[in-house]
């Protein structure tokens, strides 16, 4: 009984660990998705980079940062 209960167990084990996904295809997606944007809590969503809204009545555009990992909101120079 335990020898069968072993070998069932070895079994599930080798189906499961063959149907994992390659690690090259989940690096190329999790670098897809990040893209620098700013997030307005007045609007409710994420703006692209470069692009211009007014926030609590301030015009501010989305500027990325020096090291281009992120964005910030810049307000508008005069």
């Amino acid at each position: 009984m335990r020898v069968v209960l072993a070998l069932a167990s070895i079994l599930l084990l080798a189906a499961c660990a063959s149907q994992s996904a390659p690690p090259e295809k989940v690096a190329v997606a999790s670098a897809a998705r990040h893209v620098p944007q700013c997030y307005s809590g007045d609007h409710g969503r994420f703006f692209n980079v470069e692009e211009t809204t007014t926030i609590s009545g301030v015009a501010v555009t989305c500027k990325p940062t020096s090291d281009g990992k992120a964005a910030s909101w810049m307000g508008s120079k005069h």
